[in-house]
């Protein structure tokens, strides 16, 4: 199941790198990317809250500094992959542009990422409202428990 999810998201990545190279929206969809990250945070910050109101006597449950700084940090790495994958569309088109060799398009992988890592945020928001007793489809509790336990088997 795994990854089948790994190959659909990055279907549906390429086909939304494609569309948004055509129409020329890597600033927007960082916009948008920031945003989402800013949603995630406060989303993820109200699940903890809600969580340590129903597990009042267990640290395994709520918001903490730590927690809080350590995905900062996450999403500051975020933005620093961003800037990588960004500066080598810079680098290949320069040098591609210095060659002569025509290219119809000025960015391939940061738009990707900033695709995937969007992807990545809704996923999140998604699971935190989930956490915060938001229903959610049968499909998306699937897709979101695989997510889980595979990021689990991974730490």
């Amino acid at each position: 199941m795994e990854n089948k999810f790994i190959f659909y998201k990055g279907v549906i990545t390429g086909i939304f790198t494609l569309v948004g190279d055509k129409m020329g929206i890597l600033s927007p969809t960082m916009i948008l990317f920031i945003v989402l990250m800013i949603f995630d945070y406060i989303s993820g910050m109200l699940a903890s809250k809600k969580e340590a109101i129903e597990h009042p006597n267990n640290k395994k449950f709520g918001w903490s500094s730590k927690k809080s700084i350590i995905g900062i940090y996450k999403k500051i790495g975020y933005i620093l992959t961003i800037l990588v994958a960004v500066s080598t569309d810079y680098i290949i088109f320069k040098l591609l542009d210095e060659i002569g060799v025509k290219n119809n398009t000025n960015t391939a992988f940061g738009l990707l990422v900033i695709i995937w890592f969007i992807i990545n945020e809704l996923l999140s928001i998604l699971e935190n409202a989930g956490r915060m007793g938001v229903k959610l489809p049968q499909f998306l509790k699937s897709v979101l428990s695989d997510i889980r336990k595979n990021i689990d088997e991974n730490n």
